[in-house]
This record gives structure tokens, sequence and C-alpha cells, in this order.
């Protein structure tokens, strides 16, 4: 088994805790929503076999504590976490970056803003609705679901999330049947809900990607969604996107969560899209 080493990392107003796994080219683990690192356990030691993984907990989530109390979240500063920590396990050269979720929009906005340092992104089901036809549709859920949690509470919005996301379809072992290790990763990530149901959810669904800046970089994007996830919303903004790039969108098993429902299938699809980058 490749080694992992377990690092902290001190970003403004936060502290990161990061995985580093393996060997080679550095491949980049952006989690996405309430999740953390323990979401790729599945496919880490898969990929460690041909790249340096590192994988890190989104800042206020998990074993990555703000400073002080929470604060509404800005996807420059998620961009900024990704880029420093680059900076620590990189140094100058370009990393490859895989980002689901809210992660893969903090990829897209590291891509914006520092295209030299990202080799390839793999930028899979960016929930950033303000690209579609029908957004004000899409902005008023999210906003529902920001209501929710405040004035019904976290697990009536986590269950208004899941359905309105299709979350809910994922093929996820029942928790009974989990490990205990990931037991414990599911009832630690649950436990995010909350901080991010309230102080980023709207942020990063608000978010507006530089398309003309995107354009650019065109040959460093890979558009990606879960071939079981392209009917519902978080697997819609990055079919616009594909579109306007000129790409078309690579399907991963599973749905939004497949790499962690389809691990090994997921690395093995994942591994060879890296493998294919244009130079």
């Amino acid at each position: 088994m490749t080694a992992k080493t377990v690092n902290k990392l001190a970003v403004p107003g936060a502290t990161l805790h990061y995985e580093v796994t393996g060997s080679g080219p550095v491949l980049l683990l952006i989690a996405g929503g309430y999740a953390d690192c323990g979401v790729f356990d599945g496919i880490v030691g898969q990929l460690a076999a041909e790249y340096t993984v590192v994988s890190y907990d989104p800042r206020g989530s998990s074993r990555s504590p703000y400073d002080g109390a929470p604060v509404d979240e800005r996807v420059d500063r998620a961009a900024g976490d990704a880029l420093t920590l680059l900076d620590e396990v990189a140094g100058d050269e370009p990393a490859y970056v895989f980002g689901s979720g809210t992660g893969a929009i903090a990829g897209l906005e590291l891509i914006t803003r520092q295209p030299d340092r990202v080799r390839m992104l793999v930028a899979h089901e960016p929930p950033c609705v303000e690209v579609l036809p029908d957004a004000e549709t899409s902005r008023a859920y999210f906003e529902d679901v920001h209501a929710t949690c405040a004035a019904d509470g976290v697990e009536t919005a986590q269950r208004l999330y899941e359905i309105g996301t299709g979350l809910d379809e994922d093929d996820l072992p029942a928790p009974e049947d989990l490990r205990p290790e990931f037991r414990e990763v599911m009832a630690r990530m649950d436990a995010n809900a909350e901080v991010y149901f309230t102080h980023k959810l709207l942020p990063f669904t608000r978010y507006q990607p530089d398309l003309l800046a995107l354009e650019r970089v065109a040959h460093k994007i890979v558009p990606a969604a879960g071939v079981d996830a392209a009917a519902h919303l978080p697997a819609q903004p990055i079919s616009v996107i594909a579109d306007y790039l000129g790409w078309p969108v690579v399907s991963f098993p599973g749905g939004h969560g497949g790499y962690a429902s389809h691990p090994v299938q997921f690395a093995t699809l994942l591994a060879r899209v890296l493998e294919a980058e244009i130079s």
C-alpha cells in the first residue's frame, strides 16, 4: 500500500488539513459540497501509482477549521486555498486538478486566475447555475435550501438538497452496510452540512464563470459528469460550458458521487483522461 502523509497548512482565516499519497506529477483533488477529502479515499490508492495525489478538506469542513466564526465564503478564496496548497506541494510546476461540485467551481476559478499553474482541469459537475438559460429557477431552488436550513434545520435542508440535486439517487451503500471507518467519514461530512448550507451554498452556486477566459485555456479543460447524473441539476451547467468551449462532456461512472460509488472504474477513466492531455 502506498504511504500517505497527513499535513496542516495555514491559509488566511483557516488551517487546511491535507493528505499526500504516491509519487509522480501532482494531481490535486478538490471535494465539493459538505464533503471532505475522505470522499476520494476509494480512488486515491489507484491513482497514487502514477501521481502524487493531494487531497484536502476545504476550509470550514471537517479537519480544516476556520480561525474564528464561519463566514460567508467566496469562490476566489477557495481558489486561493487550492493555489496555496499547490505552491506548497508542487512548487512552480503545473498540476493536474480534479474538482467535483463546488470543488469544480474552485477549479474553474483557479484556472481562470492562474492558468499556468494548471496542467489539466477535470471539472466534474460544477453547480454554477448562472450559465443556465433558466437560471432563475435553479437560483430560487438553492435559495430555498438556504432558507430551509435557517427555518427548519439542517436535516430538512439536507433532504431537500439531496432530492433536488439527485444525490438521493446515487448508488451508495446504506450507512449500516459501510465499514466502521467509512461510517466515520460519512458522519464527519454530514456534520459539515450546516456550514455549507449557511455560508457556502449561495456564493458558489451564484458563481458566474468567465467564459471568455476559459475559452483561452479550453485545451486544458475536460468537462465531466456522472453518466447517471445527466438529468440532474449539478450536471447541467457543465453541458453549457462544454458547448461554449467546443468539447464533449466526458461521462464518468455513476452519479454525482461516482468516485465513491464506483471507485475502480472512476479512477481508471480519470487516469486515462489525464494521460490524454494535449501538449
